[in-house]
């Protein structure tokens, strides 16, 4: 006899007639293998319809509400509604329990008829469509069994079985009728009656028949396609994970995904049954194979979860220290109130522990006995409401180092617990509710980047979800590949950077657009004179940050009035202030040391002011220019120290100003700062100018967000009807040049190095600097075979002797060979400005076309 297997449908999998025949259809094919075993769970949003009942069981609209639901499905499938009618006397009887004394075991009870009316609704559907059905109560087979501590709660309403293989079960079964449905979710009392599994249960129970009968899988049909690198509902370019073995699967369901219930793994696991996640909607895709192993594969963070609701218990006394027993004592306390411990932080003199209600009933009743039998013993303090955010992956320990991006964005928000796994699959993450907005899709997007997520080559990762829904962004259009012959001609010396002016007249009139008062371009960004010219003439202004700048400027441009300019240095010296201010450019002032300890430079001068205002904003922790111990800006406590100070010093305060950072594109941010300046300047009354600074964001992977201008625009616009009427200046640098330039390189050498290909060019870290300093990821393209598919999964290095001379890990190219030229993309801010002369290397050629 071949071995059964085992389909659980969920909700959504069973409530049209649609569904229903794709179920059919699964079936028949199925039945080609061998017997098979129908789990399913109740009708969709019917299992809350209960437990809301069970809480007012006299309620006739609620149970009118549940029979015309089932009347109607049957009248759906076009099955006889008298196939409900045992259903029904049982639901009745649950009910007359419920109103003469209500409790966990009659809830149970009337939570199970949810299950059993789909699957006696399925039976009838199936024998209608020709298949011979079984209808099996699943509480005949699956026995829960207690544990001493469990509440009455757990005990009837997440209850847990021990299967174990009953071949003479499977025997008979198959040898009846080679299709059984059962239900899922519900089982019989280690002492009779009903109980349930809690949520998630049919997942669990279909677990436990699979290894109750040997069988030969476990299919778990839902609406999604498998499991995946974050929930695809939040983050819609998640990775499908094609396989996994038993214990990241068992990680990534307990660590938030919903896709599948934490209970539902060990069962299989212990069995050594196969589990399989199907897409009810799209059986024709793979979806997610759970094994004993997968093939063997390099490091990676196979998903990003998230759960809510999670419940912080601190406990804090100094006599804990090496004091014999008192963890014994404290986890007594949890047993005695039927509470299960997640994660564990301890210290000293704390330990801190997470509750998960998932798997606690956590009332407040429960929390305050617990609180008040913990006081007897330390000091307790409970803190909540608290998200869990966590990384899993095989060996977390030996990726640590390459989750610096992911720290830091971690590390900006209110951390309570921290805790790395003993098995070293996770790495978790507990911080304030308040500050999970958005987290799971920021750490994914920067995991990616990472090439710790969906790496390309990995067989473990499969297609995004927007590409298998077909809803995936279209490819960003790409300037560059129509300018393909023009930038070969101009490849005959490389490297070389190339700047378009048709590019950086496109960003100027965007920036313009936004409607602010003055705009001053930073030149830090890109400082060649005709891209200066350009920008200028364009109508933007300069902002300088040293006196070489300025001095640069001055050469480009020396018919550039100085009003037009805007000096902004940090620690710069005394001169560099002097010299400026001589010029009669607008000067910034960042410290409180320039105005207390040179007053005489100021004495008549009108000068702005730059804020700290105690965040930092940016595409890597390198880039932020705010919060914490960054360097630039005074504290808004020192508002009123620098106000004396330029008092004394006879200055002007005429501005504030703030940049926080580099990388933004989140239109709002320009808008908060506004609103904490113009908060700010009610301490400076002769403040005019409120300067915001610059860090927009320009996108430079497929899936990064742009910067939405029109948004920008009026989010500004709205602010002003706010405050005050202030003057408004912005400082974009990157946003004008990057786009506008690209470095050629031509490829120098290709060789493999055991599974990885390397290819060699001409230019390196010391002209683009940017990969090595901040892990940037810049497209990279095979100019000379661009009508080429790319085919090779290559790493691009460059000559420099340093390890971390890597211009792109993991980049698909078209066949490289030597002397191909190579276009490295969004390289015209922050490319040549940075470079140097290391290894006694030249510089990179640098060319403006006004053609391009």
């Amino acid at each position: 006899m071949n071995a059964f297997i085992v389909l659980k449908f969920g909700g959504t999998s069973v409530s049209t007639r649609a569904r229903w025949a794709n179920i059919a259809a699964v079936a028949r094919e199925r039945l080609r293998e061998g017997p098979v075993l129908i789990v399913v769970s109740a009708l969709s949003g019917m299992t809350d319809r209960l437990k809301a009942l069970a809480e007012a069981p006299t309620e006739p609209t609620s149970i009118e509400i549940i029979r015309q639901r089932h009347l109607a499905m049957a009248n759906e499938l076009q099955v006889s509604p008298e196939c409900l009618n045992p259903i029904w006397s049982e639901f009745d009887r649950a009910l007359e329990e419920l109103q003469r004394q209500p409790g966990p075991s009659a809830q149970a009870a009337l939570l199970a008829c949810g299950e059993l009316l789909s699957s006696a609704l399925g039976a009838a559907f199936l024998n209608r469509e020709g298949l011979a059905t079984t209808w099996r109560d699943a509480r005949q087979y699956l026995c829960s069994q207690a544990a001493e501590h469990d509440s009455e709660w757990a005990r009837f309403l997440s209850a847990q079985c021990v299967p174990t293989l009953q071949a003479s079960v499977a025997s008979q079964w198959a040898e009846e009728s080679p299709l059984s449905i059962t239900q899922g979710f519900i089982a019989r009392g280690a002492r009779g009656g009903t109980v349930v599994l809690g949520r998630g249960g049919s997942d669990t129970s279909a677990s436990y028949f699979g290894a109750l009968l040997g069988a030969s899988r476990v299919e778990i049909w839902t609406d999604v396609p498998g499991m995946f690198s974050a929930n695809p509902k939040q983050v819609p370019n998640a990775r499908l994970l094609r396989e996994l073995d038993y214990d990241e699967a068992q990680e990534i369901a307990t660590t938030g995904a919903k896709v599948l219930h934490p209970r539902a793994i060990n069962p299989v696991r212990e069995a050594r049954v196969p589990l399989w996640i199907k897409d009810t909607e799209r059986p024709e895709l793979a979806g997610t194979v759970i094994g004993p192993e997968v093939a063997t594969q390099r490091l990676s963070v196979k998903a990003v979860s998230m759960r809510a609701g999670i419940t912080l218990v601190s406990m804090e006394s100094i006599g804990m220290w090496q004091q014999v027993g008192f963890l014994a004592d404290v986890f007594e306390r949890f047993k005695r109130h039927g509470l299960s411990v997640d994660l564990i932080s301890s210290a000293e003199t704390n330990v801190t522990v997470s509750l998960d209600p998932s798997e606690n009933l956590l009332d407040q009743r429960t929390l305050t006995a617990l609180c008040e039998d913990l006081a007897q013993v330390c000091r307790v303090k409970v803190i909540a409401p608290c998200v869990a955010i966590t990384l899993v992956g095989r060996g977390m320990r030996a990726m640590m180092h390459r989750l610096s991006e992911v720290l830091a964005d971690i590390g900006a928000r209110r951390v309570q617990l921290i805790s790395q796994s003993s098995n070293n699959l996770n790495l978790t993450f507990v911080i304030d509710a308040s500050d999970a907005d958005g987290i799971v899709e920021r750490l994914h997007r920067q995991l990616v980047k990472a090439g710790l997520i969906g790496a390309p080559g990995d067989a473990v990762f499969g297609p995004p979800w927007n590409v298998l829904l077909d809803k995936a962004p279209p490819p960003r259009a790409q300037w560059w590949r129509a300018q393909r012959e023009a930038l070969l001609a101009l490849a005959a010396s490389t490297p070389a950077y190339v700047y378009a002016a048709s590019r950086i007249d496109a960003a100027i009139a965007s920036v313009l657009s936004i409607g602010a008062d003055r705009s001053f371009y930073a030149i830090k960004a890109n400082a060649h004179p005709a891209v200066l010219a350009r920008i200028a003439a364009g109508g933007i202004g300069m902002e300088c940050v040293s006196l070489g700048e300025l001095e640069h400027l001055r050469a480009a441009l020396p018919e550039l009035p100085p009003e037009r300019i805007l000096f902004t240095p940090n620690f710069a010296p005394r001169a560099e202030y002097a010299a400026a201010l001589q010029r009669g450019v607008h000067v910034t002032v960042d410290s409180l040391y320039p105005l207390q300890a040179w007053p005489e430079l100021f004495a008549g001068r009108a000068i702005l002011l730059r804020f700290d205002l105690g965040r930092g904003v940016g595409h890597h922790d390198k880039v932020k220019t705010g919060g914490g111990r960054s360097k630039f800006g005074l504290l808004a406590s020192e508002a009123m120290l620098a106000r004396t100070a330029a008092a004394a010093a006879g200055a002007t305060i005429v501005g504030l100003h703030a940049h926080l950072g580099s990388g933004e594109t989140d239109p709002n941010h320009w808008r908060d700062v506004y609103a904490q300046l113009a908060s700010l300047a009610e301490q400076f009354p002769s403040v005019r100018i409120l300067d915001l600074g610059g860090g927009m964001g320009v996108p430079y992977a497929n899936d990064d967000d742009d910067l939405d201008i029109d948004e920008l625009r009026a989010s500004l616009a709205h602010v002003r009807t706010l405050f005050a009427p202030y003057e408004i200046w912005i400082e974009p640098g990157r946003y004008l040049v990057a786009d506008g330039g690209v470095l050629l390189t031509r490829v120098t050498q290709v060789r493999r190095k055991g599974d990885i290909t390397q290819v060699g060019v001409d230019t390196g870290m010391h002209h683009l600097l940017r990969p090595a300093l901040y892990d940037a990821w810049h497209p990279i393209s095979n100019l000379t075979r661009s009508e080429e598919q790319p085919a090779v999964l290559c790493d691009v290095v460059g000559p420099i002797c340093e390890s971390s001379d890597v211009l792109g890990r993991d980049r698909w190219l078209a066949n490289p060979c030597e002397g191909d030229v190579l276009l490295i993309a969004n390289a015209g801010a922050y490319g040549a400005v940075m470079s140097s002369h290391y290894n006694l290397r030249a510089p990179a050629l640098e060319v403006f076309s006004d053609a391009l």
